[in-house]
């Protein structure tokens, strides 16, 4: 039993007492063969054997292969770190604990795999990569480079000496990420923790800027190296939600400048949102989202809602430009008659602001491209509801709701229901970008929507009077709306109950208000309705009417024409058969053309030169027919627009035929 014991005792002693740095050496000499590159321990080593061996270090270098940027992966004044005996066997390397003073580290990974910190000749190995436990810097800096992400950082940390600080470890970063500048700056505990297995929470303060988008967080992470585990509060605000797609591959629409801030939480490959709450534009926003990395391709899920949304802040969603802050001057109360001339500048000034959409001048509907990439680098589910839509000028919009849908590069809105000038718009849209170019469908119903609340930004329209209600179902293909409505093939049909049209109005839509009148009755400033209807076929852009119908107090008017949504033009002929013999039976067509950004209107030129009769049938408007028990004609006597829709049908009266389809599309 002495000599047991006695044995121990010289075991531990020489362990002890062992001039180790005779070793040095031989260590660094093997140490480099067996990584293929410089190993070296520069001064001075100690080791206290075990199955967890601790060793330390004065003066530590070991160098990065060769086809990396720095020179070293690890440079220090003094390095300590255990490491298990065991794992050693299989050539596996682990470290439970590490502990450097002024530390610079190299560390860079390529898109092929290679990593500067697998201890291997093999770089790509992720099985020489060491298995570390927690690691304690004082003073020193990493430097990252990683091409895949375009990130090329410069990490600075410091440890404060003074006793119970909760975050001793301050840390400033600089460099480039996603090949935005990047900046960060904050303080964490004065232990890191990067095991796998570990739960104890690592308090962490961050304030960083990437490009034009900042966070500010503060919370606690458990696992550094995957971030297993995160629950933190957070402020975010950038110029464009979209722009979180380069940085952290999130897929969101472009929207204007924002402010959020909510509660953040990540177990394992889900991160949640809570209690988000916000600004985007003049908007407000509020809701929680979830973003499970668990599957090949990322889904997002998640309910949002504003209380008051700002209609400008809707634009860069759809592909528009947004308008600039500039107000018109209000029309002076005293005034309520719009002449011309003003009328004329309102609809100028609504030129400006449409020509400002996509790239095309003088054009009304957006150019702006879809990222067919994006929309295939992410699914979601996501619900959304504004309850009051504001400074609404071109589209009275009031309030609104979507389900958006994006599944394997399919983007589905439906249901959409949108409150627009009193009445409703509901329906879907679908947009499929796995074919090339995209396809898109859209089925939308449109019901009650009051004519004297369609055109905002006229503030004299209380004389136009009646309910629009309508249904489209198109299909189309292209990489944005101007694209796609420009293919568009379906069925357009809009209908109008008992009511009356304003001059005023006429003349912001476009039209010489004074030709329209004196064509419709005499003069008179507004147009008494019974109904109007109007139904088309769509085909490769080109609607081509089936029929046009408005039935006034002393006639019916009938039309033809096509609108090409390609090129935003329009040419559209309406000829009156008045109920009675009178002056009015002398009147010439009227012929309504130009732009959807410049309409005109005036009397057709051309009447006499010939005349081709067109019947109406009964079958080109059994569309209108259908939305005719929706429409509510109004108090007074009941209009039965049935019965004037079946009466035009039956009737042979000619009608002007329409220039060519080629003028329409000039």
């Amino acid at each position: 039993m002495i000599g047991l014991v006695t044995l121990a005792v010289v075991l531990v002693a020489l362990a002890v007492f062992f001039p180790w740095d005779v070793l040095r050496g031989p260590i660094n000499r093997y140490v480099s063969e067996q990584l293929g590159r410089r190993f070296e321990i520069t001064k001075h080593l100690s080791v206290k054997p075990g199955f967890t061996t601790n060793v330390r270090v004065q003066g530590i270098e070991i160098a990065n292969p060769e086809w990396a940027h720095e020179p070293y992966l690890l440079k220090a004044t003094e390095a300590e770190f255990d490491i298990k005996l065991l794992p050693l066997i299989t050539g596996k390397v682990v470290l439970p604990r590490i502990k450097l003073t002024e530390p610079n580290a190299g560390l860079q990974i390529e898109p092929d795999g290679r990593r500067t910190w697998a201890l291997s000749r093999d770089t790509s190995d992720t099985g020489a990569v060491p298995e570390i436990g927690t690691v304690i810097v004082d003073h020193g800096n990493v430097n990252y480079l990683a091409r895949a992400q375009a990130a090329n950082l410069n990490v600075e940390f410091s440890l404060a000496q003074e006793t119970g600080n909760e975050l001793p470890l301050s840390y400033k970063a600089s460099g480039k990420w996603k090949n935005e500048a990047f900046t960060a700056n904050g303080r964490t505990g004065g232990v890191l923790e990067f095991s796998k297995d570990t739960q104890a929470a690592f308090p962490m303060e961050v304030n960083a800027v990437a490009g034009k988008t900042s966070l500010k967080a503060q919370g606690s992470i458990a696992n550094l190296a995957e971030l297993g585990s995160i629950d933190a509060t957070f402020d975010l605000q950038g110029q464009n939600l979209d722009d979180l797609y380069n940085l952290l591959g999130v897929v969101l629409p472009s929207t204007p400048a924002y402010k959020l801030r909510g509660k953040l939480e990540k177990q394992q490959r889900l991160w949640k949102i809570t209690q988000m709450q916000g600004v985007l534009g003049k908007s407000d926003l509020s809701g929680a989202l979830n973003f499970d990395q668990s599957a090949a391709v990322p889904l997002l899920t998640g309910k949002l809602q504003s209380k008051i949304m700002d209609f400008e802040d809707l634009a860069p969603v759809i592909g528009m430009v947004p308008a600039n802050n500039a107000k018109p001057a209000a029309t002076p109360a005293a005034k309520p008659a719009v002449n011309a001339a003003s009328a004329k500048a309102a609809r100028s000034e609504a030129a400006k602001k449409n020509s400002q959409i996509g790239t095309a001048p003088g054009k009304v509907l957006p150019r702006t491209p879809i990222d067919v990439a994006k929309i295939k680098a992410m699914n979601a589910d996501v619900t959304y509801s504004a309850a009051d839509i504001r400074h609404v000028k071109e589209l009275p919009l009031d309030k609104g709701s979507v389900h958006v849908k994006l599944n394997a590069g399919v983007l589905q809105l439906e249901p959409i229901s949108l409150g627009v000038a009193g009445g409703s718009v509901a329906g879907s849209i679908r947009v499929d970008s796995t074919m090339s170019p995209a396809a898109f469908s859209t089925k939308l119903d449109i019901r009650a929507l009051q004519l004297n609340q369609l055109f905002p930004a006229v503030e004299n329209t209380k004389t136009g009077l009646g309910k629009l209600s309508g249904q489209f179902d198109l299909k189309g293909r292209g990489n944005s709306v101007a694209q796609m409505l420009g293919s568009a093939s379906g069925d357009v049909a809009v209908l109008m109950g008992k009511g009356e049209i304003s001059n005023i109005l006429l003349e912001f839509m476009g039209l010489d208000g004074g030709e329209v009148i004196k064509f419709l009755l005499r003069g008179d400033r507004t147009v008494q309705l019974r109904c109007a209807a109007a139904a088309f076929d769509v085909k490769q852009g080109l609607m081509s009417s089936r029929a046009i119908v408005l039935d006034t107090s002393d006639t019916v008017i009938t039309g033809q024409g096509q609108v090409s949504l390609a090129n935003e033009t329009l040419d559209i002929l309406l000829k009156p058969q008045p109920k009675d013999m009178s002056i009015l039976s002398l009147r010439s067509p009227l012929r309504i053309g130009g732009t959807f950004a410049d309409m005109s209107a005036g009397p057709e030129k051309s009447a006499l030169a010939g005349r081709v009769g067109a019947a109406l049938v009964l079958a080109a408007i059994n569309p209108l027919l259908a939305l005719a028990a929706t429409v509510e004609t109004g108090p007074g006597e009941d209009t039965n627009c049935g019965a004037v829709l079946k009466q035009a049908a039956k009737s042979n009266a000619s009608t002007m035929a329409p220039r060519a389809a080629g003028t329409a599309n000039k």
